[in-house]
């Protein structure tokens, strides 16, 4: 089969590779028929690569098919349309059966103190093969994958696999509801959704920040004030305490993590740490390794006194600083980490089924290109050119 394979440091290429099998009965192996390319996976592209190997197969928002079914995976059956949770979680352990499914401890890697598994995520989270290929296996059949209708657009089905429920997650930890006064830090697929599902749960006033043109337009079309870094000569604070009569905002959402802009120097040292050999950057990652921390900031410095601040944004630094004193004196809450995704994909499909595209599913993707395409759309979109916000690739 054709797969998008890692082999170097903002370098992937599409090769022919085994076809998957049946490894455990609970496995199922699938037709995909669409897979996206998420920011997360630019993490790997060029930041998380001494966790990578080459011929690494990336992806972890897919869908498709189901082509072949394990004796303990009865639950599927071939020719089911599913939609495939990116986090790997069994549904009967400790922390599945409390909905922490990306805590899962029956496909964590124990040895290294790590949460559930990932598809296509490194050898952090299991080295499971990913979905930007045209089959994939799914390990944990059993519970993972979502039965989807036969029928409808790939597009309004297929974020439930990370973005939606991942949004979803982070709009719920930030605690909005009617009334809520909510602020969005980054505006890419992640935050665009976020500041829908703020919409969605009746905020009265959603505002996101960002310094991409197009990205700022897309949010201002639906009603979201959207606040243009460059306006405000990086003063974002000020300018949400000036909507906020002087307070901030209840909640505060970071949707941005590890890329954000705004750092030169935590830049080049992340670069210089991707380009050591793996052992050494390993080592550096885990022990000195810090984080480009501007959005973060700026999701600390826009919540209110008594606010929630929700991190959605992957981080990978264990030496990252943070304003405690400030955080302890405007008793500030945070919640965040990995979307727990099954605990949110029944009531999520519901909306969708029972309520149309209330969340602009199937126009939120800017690019939709063929898999021999991909290593031309992950380098624009890490650079942002065209216009491109989210890339669908179709197997």
């Amino acid at each position: 089969m054709k797969a998008l394979t890692w082999q170097g440091t903002e370098k992937v290429t599409v090769e022919d590779v085994p076809d998957p099998v049946i490894q455990e009965p609970t496995d199922a192996i699938i037709r995909v028929t669409s897979t996206a390319i998420c920011g997360s996976d630019l993490h790997l592209y060029r930041v998380l690569g001494p966790y990578l190997a080459p011929g690494d197969i990336l992806g972890h928002e897919a869908m498709g098919v189901v082509e072949e079914v394990g004796p303990e995976a009865s639950r599927l059956s071939v020719g089911d349309r599913v939609v495939v949770p990116f986090n790997i979680s069994c549904g009967h352990c400790w922390m599945c059966t409390r909905d922490l499914q990306s805590q899962c401890e029956t496909t964590a890697d124990h040895e290294q103190d790590r949460g559930g598994a990932l598809f296509g995520y490194t050898s952090m989270y299991g080295s499971v093969p990913g979905g930007q290929a045209e089959y994939l296996r799914v390990p944990q059949a059993q519970y993972g994958p979502v039965v989807v209708p036969a029928d409808g657009p790939d597009e309004r089905y297929l974020y439930l696999s990370d973005i939606l429920p991942t949004a979803w997650q982070a709009v719920k930890y930030a605690e909005v509801g009617p009334g809520s006064t909510v602020a969005v830090v980054g505006l890419g697929p992640v935050g665009q959704l976020c500041t829908r599902i703020a919409q969605y749960l009746g905020a009265e006033r959603v505002i996101g920040v960002d310094l991409v043109t197009d990205r700022l337009a897309t949010a201002r079309a639906r009603g979201v004030e959207a606040i243009d870094l460059r306006d405000v000569d990086g003063d974002v604070h000020t300018a949400i305490r000036d909507l906020t009569d002087g307070r901030g905002v209840d909640s505060a959402v970071d949707a941005v993590g590890m890329e954000a802009h705004g750092n030169p120097i935590a830049e080049q040292v992340i670069n210089l740490v991707g380009r050591l050999p793996g052992p050494i950057a390993r080592t550096a990652i885990e022990k000195t390794g810090i984080d480009r921390l501007d959005a973060l900031y700026t999701a600390l410095g826009a919540a209110r006194r008594g606010g929630v601040v929700s991190i959605s944004g992957v981080y990978g630094g264990m030496a990252d600083p943070l304003p405690m004193i400030s955080l302890f004196d405007r008793q500030l809450t945070l919640r965040m980490g990995q979307a727990n995704v099954r605990r949110w994909t029944d009531e999520l499909l519901s909306i969708i089924e029972t309520e149309g595209d209330v969340f602009g599913l199937e126009t939120l993707a800017t690019h939709r290109v063929p898999l021999e395409d991909a290593p031309s759309a992950y380098a624009m979109f890490q650079k942002k050119l065209d216009g491109c916000m989210k890339v669908v690739l179709q197997p």
